[in-house]
């Protein structure tokens, strides 16, 4: 055992055995070697069933950066151009001012629609062609293109959406045909889990109990609110363990988050540095700052590439960090400047707490 293998395993141990999490994961890549690959803990509780690195993990938006890199290899491939306004491809989407809206503009969460209707469920976000109507019909909160505000599930439909018009093939389809296949992780990377597969998966915990908030206080938050009958956030149809458990949220695709191992999306990461998948000028342009402000969504500052965070989190601002870290507390990320390209997936929800990624990040970029 390397050095560094032993530096990652040691961390991970001590969030294990000290009860901080159930099941941790986590990969790392430099220049195609695989230089750490370590997994602890257990991935159901209910029947002790361990946590191994080919455990794939529901990691909500840490998706959101497998759903831009699978948009960034039909570009290459010049199937998709980032500045094709998205009505070219799905007419529907022009209404209510929208046909200016680019690829571009999605990529950056610029385009204006970060809501779904105010009473969406689980089962409507299974619903590939319901969600497509919705958000094609759906008013901009902005002009899109003059502002940025996260949009947490739409991104996923509208990307999804433009692959499918583009090549005539569900998001799930192209992303084994194009990605987890000639990458050699189809069994670790998914959007919709086939059902033959779900017995493998992690099972998601709670870390506490939920917070209860009352409707005044929901008000305050910029992330709750309603506009145009829509919300960024539905209540019925918040990423808690119950959601991230269920069959068909699993075997459905919903593109703004995915199911995958620490060993996958590492992969897949080192093979957008590698030059695997996309050209080196290519890679410079989604790996830099394409819009840099104040959250339209969320109230917070925000920098992003063209489909990843720049800069990971507060506590992980490298501009040579490119990736997305999810709302469980998973994250996936590469460094231009190390080479190193990084995943963890955990099964005990920490929402908007990202400690354990945190730790494990400074880790692994300290010790390189």
């Amino acid at each position: 055992m390397t050095d560094f293998q032993r530096a990652v395993l040691t961390v991970v141990d001590e969030l294990v055995e000290s009860g901080a999490e159930r099941g941790v994961q986590v990969a790392v890549y430099r220049r195609g070697e695989l230089l750490a690959d370590v997994a602890r803990g257990v991935a159901d509780p209910e029947t002790g069933r361990p946590l191994t690195s080919d455990t794939p993990v529901y990691a909500t938006s840490t998706g959101k950066g497998v759903t831009a890199t699978l948009v960034h290899v039909l570009a290459e491939r010049g199937i998709v151009d980032y500045d094709t306004p998205i009505a070219d491809v799905w007419p529907e989407f022009a209404a209510h001012g929208k046909e200016k809206a680019t690829v571009r503009h999605a990529l950056t969460h610029a385009t204006g629609i970060p809501g779904v209707p105010v009473g969406t469920t689980p089962e409507d976000l299974c619903d590939w062609d319901r969600m497509c109507a919705a958000v094609a019909d759906a008013t901009p909160w902005w002009e899109p293109g003059t502002r940025s505000g996260y949009h947490p599930q739409t991104y996923g439909y509208i990307l999804g959406e433009v692959v499918r018009r583009v090549t005539g093939k569900r998001v799930s389809q192209v992303l084994r045909e194009e990605l987890t296949e000639p990458l050699g992780v189809a069994g670790e990377l998914f959007f919709g889990v086939p059902g033959s597969e779900l017995g493998r998966l992690a099972r998601i915990e709670e870390a506490g109990p939920p917070m209860e908030l009352s409707a005044e206080m929901l008000a305050q938050i910029p992330f709750f609110r309603v506009v145009h009958g829509h919300t960024a956030a539905p209540l019925a149809a918040m990423p808690d363990a119950a959601f991230s458990n269920r069959a068909d949220v699993l075997s459905s695709d919903i593109p703004a988050g995915a199911t995958m191992t620490a060993r996958a999306v590492a992969r897949m990461y080192d093979a957008l540095l590698g030059g695997e998948l996309v050209s080196p000028a290519r890679l410079r342009e989604l790996s830099s700052p394409a819009v840099t402000g104040v959250d339209e969504v969320t109230g917070a500052p925000a920098t992003w590439g063209l489909g990843y965070s720049i800069g990971l989190t507060q506590a992980l601002p490298s501009p040579t960090l490119f990736g997305m870290a999810g709302s469980g507390g998973t994250a996936a990320f590469a460094d231009t400047e190390t080479g190193l390209s990084v995943g963890v997936t955990k099964n005990r929800i920490s929402a908007g707490d990202f400690g354990t990624v945190e730790r494990i990040a400074k880790v692994v970029l300290g010790v390189v």
